[in-house]
């Protein structure tokens, strides 16, 4: 009989998602054991802790994985490399900046979220929750599960737990896009829509980890590697198809989790229908856990291709670059809602980091860390801001955030500072000299141009000047244009929704942000657009006040991006220095 050995497991190494994940534990039992009136301080704290914790962490780790290049756990189910390291900071400092929005309150006291996520939009219940002042902390359990889910998505050398984090990630966002407290049945849409595609998205996963089971024998990419590059193999005389159908199976599943064309469709209505904080969350967050575990997974194993297969797999991402840059600038220049423009602005930055991947370099790498923190700070900081602008009808009853453009029709002069910041965190997302957007920019197209793309950086620069419409069409709005003291569009939908689809009644826009408005404020969802209508008719924007993490989340972002765009060289010296994503190849 065969006597089962233990393995020695370093739990030093494990500490960055280890304490994340048990203080989801914890939070989940704080939920059930902690009276009401203080739980949601003590999860907020706990959360930031956690998070904080987990920086520290990859902090202490530094110097010991830079000087070793690596660090096993239980023969590569966990691997530590620099890179990995280095997703994981810029993961934690997004993370910590998150949920400083997530916990914001505005004057009134009251969060983005339902009081209960899970009652039906404009029943009794729903009515009674929202009277008896209940809140939803669920929430920072699920950020926290997410979150860890996101350390451990780059940090794996094995495809199983690959897929298991990727779930790890994904179950809480479908939960989170659910919760909504305004437009509650656009919310649960985008959370349906998130769910729905990104099953499909995980199910193609998983058939390409079987593919390259089949053809290497093991989960493991150091091991699939070897059969692929060791001498005596034959896999890629004999197997050529499966070998790249495997890995092109696995580069879509996690292209959908950066927003990528063609993969791309999910993103526009889940970030709109989602609580905004959480759309910001997401937005920074994912796509950097994303993109870290895409140069794990593809760089590893195109080392091993041959030319003919590693051009085949070049020709994919360079279609895919080009695809999602066309479609996220062009479609992003005609959109009329804020979130949406967003929406499409991240969809053409994931185009943007694709033209890095060409030539599977670590400059290309290094180029890739830079700009998710980079494009992180920027878009963080730009949701903070959209959380604050809201719609009030003539009661003074705050309703939720007003993202038609024309809204935001002189914004500096209601707010010269928020203006100035947003103003800011666009300019940066143009790639505008100073900013932390050009040097990340400039970044990615040489690592293009060192590759041999050159073309392909041609293209970015072309993209990132259409994208710059956009961005200061927004800007001269918000500076040069006079306010409207009510809305033109008070019948306005969103672009790609239907007015009464599938649920999406803008009965919920009307209904009330504050817990103390009368039950009735919010007409049924089944029922006609006409009090919806109405009360949108009479409603006017106003900048509300945050009681202070929201304002302390985009003053930190604003000076990350001012910081990152003139005095850059510390960020670029550490990104080069954690560009070594794997070990030395057998």
């Amino acid at each position: 009989m065969i006597e089962f050995e233990a393995p020695v497991i370093d739990w030093a190494v494990l500490t960055p998602v280890l304490v994340v994940l048990a203080a989801g534990v914890v939070g989940v039992l704080i939920e059930a054991f902690v009276p009401d009136r203080g739980r949601r301080t003590t999860q907020i704290v706990l959360t930031l802790a956690a998070l904080t914790g987990s920086l520290v962490s990859v902090v202490l780790l530094w110097d010991r994985v830079t000087t070793e290049g690596y660090a096993f756990v239980v023969d590569g189910t966990f691997l530590l490399t620099p890179f990995t390291l280095g997703i994981q900071a810029v993961v934690a400092v997004l993370a910590v900046l998150g949920v400083l929005v997530i916990a914001d309150r505005t004057r009134t006291g009251q969060d983005a979220f339902a009081p209960t996520a899970a009652a039906v939009p404009g029943t009794t219940y729903e009515d009674a929750a929202r009277e008896a002042g209940l809140q939803q902390t669920e929430i920072y359990p699920l950020v926290l599960f997410a979150t860890g889910g996101m350390l451990l998505f780059p940090a794996t050398d094995n495809l199983i737990v690959l897929f298991i984090a990727l779930e790890v990630l994904s179950l809480p966002l479908y939960v989170l896009c659910a919760t909504a407290r305004r437009r509650r049945l656009l919310s649960q849409e985008a959370a349906f829509k998130y769910f729905l595609l990104g099953s499909f998205a995980s199910a193609i996963m998983l058939f390409g980890i079987a593919l390259v089971y089949g053809f290497a024998g093991t989960v493991s990419l150091e091991g699939a590697l070897f059969v692929l590059v060791h001498p005596e193999s034959q896999v890629l005389e004999m197997m050529p198809s499966l070998v790249i159908a495997g890995v092109l199976l696995i580069t879509v599943g996690l292209l959908f989790k950066i927003g990528a064309a063609p993969f791309h469709t999910w993103t526009p209505d889940v970030y709109q229908g989602a609580p905004t904080p959480i759309t910001g969350f997401m937005a920074a967050c994912v796509k950097a856990a994303a993109v870290g575990a895409l140069v794990r997974v593809v760089f590893t194993l195109a080392a091993g291709l041959d030319e003919p297969l590693r051009r085949d797999l070049e020709v994919g991402l360079w279609a895919v670059a080009i695809l999602t840059m066309l479609i996220g600038t062009v479609a992003g220049a005609v959109q009329t809602d804020v979130k949406r423009m967003l929406a499409y602005s991240s969809i053409a930055h994931a185009g943007f980091l694709a033209v890095a991947f060409v030539g599977f370099s670590e400059t290309g790498a290094g180029a890739v860390l830079f700009y998710v923190l980079a494009y992180g700070l920027a878009t963080l900081g730009a949701f903070a801001v959209a959380t604050l602008v809201r719609e009030q009808d003539a009661d003074g009853v705050v309703l939720g955030e007003a993202t038609h453009l024309s809204q935001w029709a002189g914004l500096a002069r209601r707010s010269p500072w928020l203006a100035a910041a947003f103003s800011l965190f666009l300019l940066s997302m143009a790639g505008i000299p100073l900013t932390a957007g050009f040097i990340a920019k400039f970044g990615v197209f040489s690592a293009a141009v060192a590759a041999g793309a050159w073309p392909l950086a041609v293209l970015g620069v072309l993209a990132s000047a259409v994208a710059v419409f956009f961005y200061v069409r927004l800007i001269v709005l918000m500076v040069l244009t006079p306010p409207t003291e009510e809305s033109e569009h008070p019948e306005h939908v969103e672009d790609g929704a239907e007015p009464a689809a599938a649920g999406t009644s803008r009965a919920d826009d009307a209904a009330p942000a504050d817990d103390a408005a009368p039950a009735d404020d919010a007409a049924p969802a089944t029922g006609t657009l006409t009090a919806a209508r109405a009360t949108l008719a009479r409603a006017s924007v106003v900048v509300v006040a945050s009681r202070g993490p929201a304002t302390v989340a985009i003053v930190l972002c604003a000076v990350g991006v001012v910081l990152l765009g003139v005095v850059p060289q510390v960020a670029l010296d550490w990104a080069a220095q954690a560009a070594t994503f794997r070990p030395l190849q057998p």
